[in-house]
């Protein structure tokens, strides 16, 4: 099987591409130990991330084990998570107002 996304922490509710994948694709990757498979709703390019799990509005994204943002709408399973669909809380002068 050919590794084509990966789930940095298994506290990760996304999984990043290593390759290009088309909507409707089978991605496989690991999850301890073991091969987890979801199809894709959305055209991913290399290196960007799609949902593992459904991700309600206001939970985190979580990557590396921490939080990179929050959803802002539902992001259904294996549907690309990126600006269109979260927002980053790191950096964000607007949020210590």
């Amino acid at each position: 099987m050919q590794k084509q996304a990966i789930l940095i922490n298994i506290n990760d509710n996304v999984a990043t591409t290593v390759t290009s994948l088309k909507k409707g694709s089978t991605v496989n990757f690991f999850a301890e130990q073991q091969i987890k498979s979801i199809t894709l709703n959305s055209d991913l390019p290399f290196g960007h991330k799609f949902a593992i799990k459904d991700i309600p509005p206001g939970e985190n994204i979580i990557k590396y084990g921490e939080s990179i943002g929050t959803a802002t709408t539902l992001i259904k399973c294996g549907e690309h998570v990126h600006v269109h669909n979260m927002v980053s809380n790191r950096g964000r002068g607007d949020l210590n107002k």
